[in-house]
Parts: C-alpha cells; sequence; structure tokens
C-alpha cells in the first residue's frame, strides 16, 4: 500500500483514530460521491470480491483530501486518476474504515474529480463489519450477498447521500443476481476450456439519485406477479416459488395503506414497481433499498410476516425517498418504518394488532433503556440490538405517544405533510420538531396543554422510562364522588399529560393530569361510585412506561439476543436476573432451558423446563414445547418410553403453536437423535420452540445458522 507523507493528511489520520468508528461517520466530507460505475467479480470458491469501480466525486469545500469509508477487510491495490496517475492513500489500524487519498492538488468547491479504485477481499467476517458483529456482506460458495451499508464499495456521507451509478455484477452462470436499479438481461460467458465453469454478468442501472448498490445473488427463480396494478417480481430458491403470489399480495395492501397514509411514493399515475426477494441466512431479519425488499431465509415462510414485510416496505419511503440528514437524525427513517408497520397492522388486525405491536415495542425499548438518547444515535452501531432498543423500538414508541399526544387527525397531517416537503431531501430531527409543532391542537376543556418541546427533550434528548406509582383515597361528596391522589414516578425532569380512568359502578370518568417531577396530586370528580381498584394509569397504553412485567420479558429478551449469537453463558446470566425478578417467570425458566440443551447439560435443562411448567405458563405455548424438550433429553438419554409419555403429553394440549403437533408426532414415530445437520429455514419453524414477532433491521442467529448440534430457529424467540 502506497504511504501517504503529507502532513494535513497525517494529521486527519491522527484525528480520526481518536473517533469512535461510529462518530467517525458523522465527519464532514470535503468530497461528497455523485456517481459510480462499478464493476465486481463474485468469486464463490474463494468467497472474496474483486471490484473496479469509477467513482465521481464533487468537492464541498476547498480540499485535496478525499475521504471514503471502504470496508476493512477490502484491501485497495490502486486508487487512479483519469489518466492513470497512481495517488497515495492510507488506512489507519484504528480507524480502519476510513480511507483517506491524496489528490495531486487542492480542488474548490463544486469541482468534480474522478477516481478509479481497484480492491479485492473478503466480506464476510461480521467482527469486522461496519455494524460489528452483524454481517452485512457475505460470499460463500452457493450465494453472496452485498447490503450498501456494508461498504462494499467507497461511500462517503453515509447514511445522508444520494448518487447515481451503474452496477455490473459478474457470478458464476448458475447464479442469478438481484439488486437495485434497472436490470438488464445478463450476458453469459461461457468458462474457458473444457470444463470450466461459465459467467454472467448482471448490469443494472440506477438513474435515479438514492442510496443504492444492495445485491443479492444465489440460485433465485423468478415468479413475476401481478396484483391490483402492482407489477411484483419475486425471487425466491426455486422450491419456495409457489410462496410468491402471497408475499405480492401481501406487498400489494401494505403499499396501498402506505399511499394513502404518506403519499405517492412515485409521481402519479405511475405506481411503484418493488422487487421482492429471498436474502441468505446469516444476516438481517430483512432489509429495504430503493425498490427492492429482500427478506431472509429464516423469515420467509408460506404466509408472509406482515409486520416485517410492512416495515422493509415503509422503508421505501422513510429510508429511500425520505432520508436522514445524519446518523443522528435515523429515528426520522429507522424510528418511523417501524412505527408504520404497527399502524398497518392496526389497518389489518385492528386495535389489538397495534398493541401486540406496541407490547414488542416496549419491550425492545427496555432492552437498553438507559444507554443514550435517540437524538445521539450516531454513537451505536447501526443494525445492532442496542440500536434496534434505542432508535427503532423507542423511536416507534415516541412516534405512537406523538400521535396519542395530537391525535389521529393532526398526526395523519403531519405525516403526509412532511413526506410531502421533503420527499427527495435529507431531513433533521429539528425540521420535523417545527412541523410538528403548527399540529398541535387546542387543548379539550379541562385538559392541560401539550408542549412539544418538553415532549421532545424527554422521548428525543433524554433517558429513562417512566414506572408510575399511584396513591388515592375515595371521598363521598354530595354530588357524587371525588377521587384525591398522588401520581409517582422516578424522572425528576418529566413532565407530560397522562391519562387517568375512573371505573366506576356508571360510566367511567377519565381525565387528563399534567405530570410534572417524581409526584403530581390530582383530583377527579365522579357520579358513580369508583370500583374496587378501579383507578388506572394511562389505561389504553398509550404511553412508554416501565413495570416489573416489562422488565423481566426485557431481560429475557437480551437474554435471547445472546443466545441467538451462541453466547449461552451470557445469556443464562440475563435469564437469571430476569428471575431474580420474578422467580416463577415460565419464559425466563424455559429459555434458561433452552440455553442448557444447546449447551447439551441436559440434567440441568430437564429441571429447568420442569420449573416452567410449574411457573406462570405466561405465554401459554410454553407448556407444549416444554414436554417436547423434556421429550428430547428423554430420547437421547436412552428412555424412550419416558420420552413417548412427554410427546402424548404435548398432544393432549392440542396446542400448535409453531408446529408443535407434527413435531411432537414426528418424534412419537421416530426417536429424536440430536440436531446432526442444520434444518433448512424452510422447516425450521417445525423444529424449534416459537420464534419472535419483534421483527425489522436487526441481526438474525448468525451463530445457529451455521451450527450442527442446533435448531435454527426462525427469528428472534418470542416473549408473546
Amino acid at each position: 500500500m502506497h504511504r501517504m507523507r503529507l502532513f494535513p493528511v497525517l494529521f486527519l489520520l491522527l484525528a480520526c483514530a481518536c473517533l469512535p468508528a461510529s462518530a467517525q461517520s458523522e465527519r464532514p466530507y470535503p468530497f461528497r460521491a455523485t456517481h459510480y460505475d462499478v464493476e465486481a467479480l463474485i468469486q464463490p470458491t474463494e468467497q472474496t470480491i474483486k471490484v473496479e469501480a469509477r467513482v465521481e466525486f464533487t468537492a464541498a469545500e476547498v480540499s485535496r483530501n478525499v475521504l471514503v469509508q471502504l470496508h476493512p477487510d477490502l484491501q485497495v491495490q490502486s486508487i487512479k486518476t483519469p489518466n492513470g496517475q497512481p495517488l497515495n492513500f492510507e488506512r489507519d489500524d484504528h480507524s480502519p474504515l476510513l480511507l483517506n487519498i491524496a489528490l495531486p492538488e487542492v480542488e474548490s468547491p463544486g469541482k468534480t474529480v474522478t477516481l478509479t479504485f481497484e480492491y479485492s477481499g473478503p466480506v464476510s467476517n461480521e467482527d469486522d463489519s461496519p455494524a460489528k458483529g452483524i454481517r452485512l456482506a457475505s460470499v460463500d460458495k452457493t450465494s453472496a450477498y452485498l447490503l450498501q451499508p456494508a461498504r462494499w464499495f467507497p461511500l462517503t456521507d453515509y447514511p445522508a447521500n444520494r448518487y447515481t451509478g451503474t452496477f455490473k455484477i459478474v457470478v458464476p452462470d448458475t447464479f442469478a443476481v438481484v439488486g437495485t436499479g434497472r436490470g438488464e438481461p445478463p450476458a453469459m460467458m461461457p468458462g474457458i476450456g473444457r470444463g470450466q465453469p461459465g459467467q454472467a454478468a448482471y448490469v443494472f442501472h440506477c438513474d435515479k439519485a438514492g442510496p443504492v448498490g444492495t445485491f443479492v445473488a444465489g440460485e433465485l427463480q423468478l415468479s413475476p406477479q401481478q396484483s391490483e396494478g402492482l407489477s411484483i417480481p419475486v425471487y425466491t430458491p426455486p422450491a419456495q416459488a409457489a410462496t410468491a403470489p402471497a408475499y405480492a399480495s401481501s406487498l400489494t395492501r401494505i403499499l396501498s395503506f402506505y399511499e394513502e397514509t404518506f403519499g405517492p411514493l412515485v409521481d402519479p399515475p405511475n405506481r411503484p414497481d418493488i422487487t421482492i426477494a429471498q436474502m441468505p441466512d446469516g444476516s438481517l431479519s430483512g432489509f429495504s433499498a430503493p425498490g427492492l425488499i429482500l427478506i431472509s431465509a429464516r423469515q420467509w415462510s408460506a404466509k408472509p410476516d406482515e409486520l416485517l414485510l410492512a416495515e422493509m416496505a415503509a422503508g421505501q419511503w422513510w429510508n429511500n425517498r425520505v432520508m436522514p440528514a445524519s446518523l443522528a437524525d435515523e429515528w426520522l427513517s429507522d424510528g418511523m418504518a417501524s412505527y408504520a408497520s404497527a399502524m398497518y397492522a392496526e389497518e389489518s388486525e385492528g386495535v389489538a394488532g397495534l398493541h401486540k405491536a406496541l407490547e414488542n415495542f416496549a419491550v425492545g425499548s427496555l432492552m437498553f433503556d438507559d444507554t443514550i438518547p435517540i437524538s445521539e444515535s450516531e454513537h451505536v452501531d447501526q443494525f445492532t440490538e442496542r440500536y434496534r432498543s434505542i432508535v427503532v423500538d423507542k423511536g416507534a414508541m415516541v412516534f405512537h405517544m406523538l400521535r396519542s399526544e395530537i391525535g389521529d387527525d393532526a398526526f395523519d397531517s403531519l405525516l403526509l405533510d412532511f413526506y410531502k416537503q421533503h420527499v427527495g431531501k435529507n431531513v433533521t430531527l429539528a425540521q420535523f420538531e417545527s412541523l410538528a409543532a403548527t399540529k398541535v391542537p387546542p387543548p379539550a376543556k379541562g385538559d392541560p396543554p401539550l408542549n412539544l418541546v418538553s415532549f421532545f427533550s424527554q422521548w428525543l434528548n433524554s433517558t429513562g422510562i417512566p414506572e408510575f406509582s399511584m396513591d388515592y383515597i375515595v371521598y363521598r361528596i354530595p354530588k357524587g364522588f371525588k377521587v384525591v391522589g398522588r401520581i409517582k414516578q422516578g424522572l425528576d425532569l418529566f413532565r407530560m399529560p397522562v391519562e387517568v380512568r375512573v371505573d366506576t359502578e356508571g360510566n367511567p370518568e377519565t381525565k387528563k393530569i399534567l405530570v410534572t417531577g417524581t409526584s403530581t396530586e390530582f383530583t377527579i370528580y365522579t357520579f358513580g361510585r369508583p370500583k374496587p381498584n378501579g383507578v388506572t394509569i394511562d389505561p389504553n397504553n398509550n404511553l412508554l412506561k416501565s413495570s416489573p412485567k416489562l422488565h423481566v420479558r426485557a431481560l429475557v429478551a437480551r437474554g435471547e439476543s445472546l443466545a441467538q449469537l451462541g453466547k449461552y453463558y451470557d445469556a443464562i446470566q440475563e435469564y437469571q436476573r430476569a428471575l431474580d425478578l420474578q422467580s416463577n417467570s415460565s419464559l425466563a425458566l424455559f429459555r434458561t432451558g433452552e440455553a442448557l440443551f444447546y449447551e447439551k447439560n441436559y440434567n440441568a435443562a430437564a429441571n429447568s423446563f420442569r420449573a416452567a411448567l410449574g411457573g406462570d405458563l405466561d405465554p401459554k405455548w410454553l407448556e407444549v414445547w416444554s414436554h417436547i424438550y423434556i421429550g428430547q433429553i428423554y430420547d437421547l438419554n436412552g428412555q424412550r418410553a419416558r420420552a413417548v409419555n412427554e410427546y402424548q403429553l404435548a398432544q393432549h394440549l392440542n396446542d400448535n403453536t409453531a408446529g408443535a403437533q407434527a413435531v411432537a408426532e414426528m418424534y412419537i414415530q421416530k426417536p429424536f437423535t440430536g440436531y446432526g445437520a442444520t434444518p433448512s429455514a424452510a422447516s425450521a419453524s417445525s423444529s424449534a420452540a416459537p420464534a419472535s414477532s419483534t421483527s425489522g433491521n436487526q441481526p438474525s442467529n448468525s451463530g445457529a445458522a451455521s451450527s450442527s448440534d442446533r435448531p435454527v430457529l426462525k427469528k428472534r424467540p418470542d416473549s408473546n
């Protein structure tokens, strides 16, 4: 590698070295990439890529230093000017994502510079990923995926930059390639010499500036679908081609709802053409790129996970058409996309669908509730569990709380106007807050006014989630009853209207109380006699709040995320923390049993499953799956009669959660002998306990994906 000897650039490198990786991406870029011509050769045998990227940069300031982000494992062979002049460049060991290039001369703002990069190497090592621990790109012998956030080509000003490009992806002729942009029919190139495999070149033209450059390759079959005037190509492995109509139908309904809610994705009378493709396992649950939705093989099933599909579809509006101005503004994209999926759940399943989604968001929010505020999300690596907790789950709850405070009509108007004003642009939190302030309706008679300054300060700029408690006394008065009480919570600067409902022998009485600080007194008058224990804080669960039950759920969720990475010892520690709060939590006991089972500590696992059966049995499916696991343990230890008895007990429960009845019947007919080979994604749901309903851009169980001694869970285990 060429070494730079220019003092200004070395100073820049030293400055970068002092910054965490996430903060480095917030640095100003002297040059911004505007167009790419990329040719990438995918080499499955070597499990590497070889790339030539011609990049046009436009100077944003007076500078001779081009700063880009490129995957740390990619080794740069050369960077040249159009006349072939090689340039000096440097990576720093402490900030390997950043690559600095010294230009021959200083350029002025607005000047265009074209550079050609040649580089190669592996991209599959998740420890070196731009999001540590999350595999954003991979090449193996049977498939490949290259997500834009992997920085597999040199990016500037991620995630805010928009650019055009032409991408040529060369693969073995047994592969098909799906990606962003308008694709050409593949050019087939026969192998050289007898027996040599051929190659195929797929070219994609990305003429509309956006965050393009995402591709997936492998044994994929196109199933073109037409649904209500929409053209939806669906790419799956041939064995799952029959699932294409269901995905196209679900996506059509979702897109129609979003067009009514946010506004058209493309200019009328055109309709959006969105491609759905199955992505190999080992990465995110799903990913949304312009015109492209990827769903992990582990999430793919005959019946689509509509919550996940809706979140990815919302990304077409909030991550691709309206983009965050910086990493610190990603609540406006990832948080909104997540809440949009809850809005669609409400549309398709009613209030029950919305409340289920909100409960999942609340649990996710509590996983890392005291870490950092949403507005400082640039300090958290994207796509990690911590990021999903802070930005995605808590972010979704903030949108819901805003909706509950300003009302449905004002919230709908806010989303429509914000999208219309900023489509094709980059947005900031300040812009959203400013527009939201214009939508606040006058308070209802007797209600306190809503102060959005304190609302956003509490939920975007501060940490902490309130846990409410209440004391009250009921007095008989001449015209009915008077409830005098005090609301308490632990956040000193908390200030927000909180709904309190008094259930009576007649109609309930509801009043909004402006809760300020750690203790607030209230008085509510009712005509009917209040029922015993009939006073409820936030009766409709519109607030993000903590409770002992949710704390237990959050600790279990943290353990589940560790277990999915194969960190069973650490997972068990989180489950034990949950049990310290609630010793009879069947969920914590069950997950402990699972972790011990996968560690092959069968005696301890059986004891934990037995304890789960004697716990609170919440959720109910724990019972049937505990019997199945205990039966498997007996089979592994040569106690066939006892194993069959457990499978029969599972059958008698008539609970078919996650295909439990088929699993029990299978092992009644044939003893369980262990997971000697990793089940396919298509069959995973019949070989593992229930999966999570939490979905979206989160890490999947990449550890389990490569294991040969345990089943692959379809997604993060469900706490519902």
